[in-house]
């Protein structure tokens, strides 16, 4: 008897012991995630646009979507940019998902995401940058708008492609040319 005890201490402990590893796991990745840079997360935090257009600061105005995979790819180094910039940009988030938007949409020619807008102090857009932009990249534009100089990696009169914003909203999102081909369901 005292063989199958031993036996069932020993299997006892490699469960306990296994079970405390795996809550630990289970905690450590819970925190990673309530940590990780989300896109819901840095727009909560993002500078209104209207606050942006009258505090006489140079912005950088975000047009993307949650599902955007290039968005969300960007969203770790964006979030250390915008912590670097806070006190000299404003950082704007519009969700081209919120009809709200449409006017800006349509303003500023938004056919794809990520969309970013440059504006100087005053408001006016001087420059433009579409899809997945390296941090190098990202900074050395930001640091030329705040010495309100032209910007090295973004065209200010540059082409665009026609977009023709949907009005009703119940469209097919392969119709959409923000959603790159992408289902809604």
């Amino acid at each position: 008897m005292s063989e199958t005890t031993s036996v069932s201490r020993l299997r006892n402990l490699l469960i306990a012991f296994a079970a405390i590893a795996l809550s630990t796991a289970i905690f450590f990745g819970f925190q990673t995630q309530a940590n990780s840079v989300s896109l819901e997360a840095q727009a909560e935090r993002s500078t209104s646009l209207e606050v942006a257009l009258n505090n006489e600061k140079p912005t950088l105005t975000e047009f993307y979507a949650n599902w955007c995979t290039s968005c969300q790819a960007m969203a770790p180094d964006l979030a250390q940019i915008k912590q670097k910039y806070a006190d000299s940009v404003n950082f704007v988030m519009l969700n081209v998902d919120n009809n709200k938007w449409l006017p800006e949409i349509l303003r500023y020619r938004v056919d794809g995401i990520p969309h970013f807008i440059f504006l100087n102090a005053t408001g006016e857009a001087i420059a433009q940058t579409i899809g997945e932009q390296p941090p190098s990249v990202m900074e050395a534009n930001l640091d030329a708008l705040i010495a309100n100089q032209t910007l090295p990696y973004a065209a200010s009169n540059g082409q665009t492609s026609m977009f023709n914003a949907p009005v009703n909203t119940s469209s097919s999102s392969q119709d959409d040319p923000r959603g790159h081909g992408a289902q809604v369901r």
